[in-house]
């Protein structure tokens, strides 16, 4: 009857069970856009958990930046009493 040589080490032996927790990730969707989450995480897209507002998203501070470029430019057009001439597009 075949017989090992040597001692299998408990590194090598470990190696074959390693890979026994892993485990499929789970998603859910974020209930305001539908995106998939992990679960108990702040949506990344619109910045909702739970149904409420968590954090500020990039375009939530575009929006904010420019609301105030444009306070800014009325309070300064309002001091000097200019207005600026408004650009058209062209049409196509």
């Amino acid at each position: 009857m075949p017989v090992p040589k040597r001692k299998r080490s408990k590194a090598r032996r470990d190696k074959r069970f390693a890979n026994k927790g892993i485990a499929v990730k789970i998603f859910s969707e974020c209930k305001n856009c539908n995106a998939p989450i992990p679960p108990h995480q702040v949506c990344d897209g619109c910045g909702y958990y739970k149904g409420k507002k968590i954090l500020s998203t990039k375009i939530d501070r575009a929006i904010k930046r420019g609301k105030a470029k444009q306070e800014k430019m009325a309070k300064e057009q309002k001091r000097t009493g200019t207005v600026e001439p408004k650009v058209e597009e062209p049409k196509e």
